[in-house]
């Protein structure tokens, strides 16, 4: 069996000591039929099964030169894999001089408009360029023990492709009290979506949220277990009845949430990679120009466009909006058009 790990200098600067490590396999006839994952880890002998599902799914792993993203990819003899490990992430996170919309600052929380691309704390795949290495820059050594190593001052997030108000808490008392608000649902959210298809004027989706146990990144409604979830709709336009703006207020605050029930509905958001699975038919009312534009919107359409919560020292109500960012606003000048 070949699996035999080797260093790629090119993987990574000559000013950098970390390298990725690459495995090559080739698959032999016994293990025909087999999991990638499981003949990977068995082959490698230093790195868990789980370690190895979780690189495969992050885009670590190519077939015969094609990259795979499932875990239980049924192995051919033959077959060559090669399984990249990416350098080693550091302990902590570290500051990086990354520029922030900042709606509101005290010694006590932050209130910064997130652009979309944005993802909020190092995971894999994501180790630097985050809001909290931004933040770490921003506010100083003293931020790094709020509330962990691996995410100070996070409170609640968004997807790293939706737009729109976050808070972020400074001090101890601000994490506890935010923290405790949006345990509570003691907080004012809005968001803002574009979504396939003519909804109702108002309504709710009450259903809920679970792990999609045919895909472990996706999430829907399940009839048992999962995390009750209500998401309350008004719709504030549409588009040639083949696309809608929707204002949704969250009663409860669920992975997906929105992008969950929208989609279960019928009503996908417009350029969501995860829930929206083929062509809509909805999008044949529109004009070639605003089809195009809605089909190749390269992120969700979704926009947290208002926060509202009690300062955490005084009080005081704050609330704080954004205005719909420019994708999003050519992209309606588009399913405007006749």
């Amino acid at each position: 069996m070949d699996a035999l790990p080797f260093r790629d200098p090119a993987s990574s600067p000559a000013s950098n000591s970390a390298e990725s490590v690459r495995h090559r396999l080739t698959a032999n006839a016994s293990q025909t039929g087999q999991r990638a994952d499981r003949v990977l880890a068995e082959a490698i002998g230093t790195l868990s099964r789980s370690r190895v599902k979780s690189l495969i799914e992050s885009g670590c792993l190519s077939c015969d030169g094609q990259i795979r993203t499932d875990p239980a990819l049924a192995l051919r003899a033959g077959m060559e894999l090669v399984l990249e490990v990416p350098p080693a992430a550091p302990a902590r996170p570290l500051p990086e001089n990354i520029p922030l919309t900042i709606l509101y600052e005290d010694r006590d929380l932050l209130v910064l408009d997130k652009p979309p691309g944005l993802v909020v704390h190092p995971a894999p795949g994501n180790e630097t360029g985050t809001l909290v290495n931004a933040l770490l820059a921003h506010c100083g050594p003293e931020f790094e023990g709020i509330g962990g190593e691996k995410r100070p001052g996070i409170v609640h997030r968004l997807d790293k492709d939706t737009s729109g108000v976050m808070v972020v808490a400074k001090t101890p008392l601000a994490h506890q009290a935010l923290s405790d608000a949006f345990a509570t649902r003691d907080i004012e959210r809005a968001y803002q979506a574009l979504a396939w298809g003519v909804l109702p004027p108002q309504g709710e989706f009450d259903g809920a949220i679970g792990r999609d146990k045919r895909d472990r990144k996706r999430m829907t409604v399940v009839s048992r277990g999962g995390k009750h979830a209500l998401t309350r709709f008004k719709t504030l336009e549409t588009f040639h009845d083949s696309a809608s703006l929707v204002e949704c207020r969250l009663a409860t605050g669920r992975t997906h949430q929105i992008r969950v029930h929208l989609s279960q509905a019928g009503h996908p958001l417009i350029g969501d990679p995860v829930y929206l699975r083929r062509i809509p038919g909805a999008a044949q009312g529109l004009t070639r120009e605003g089809r195009e534009a809605a089909l190749d919107f390269p992120r969700q359409a979704l926009h947290a466009a208002t926060l509202g919560f009690k300062h955490p020292r005084t009080g005081e109500m704050l609330r704080f909006s954004s205005p719909l960012p420019e994708d999003f606003r050519t992209l309606m000048e588009k399913l405007k058009e006749k």
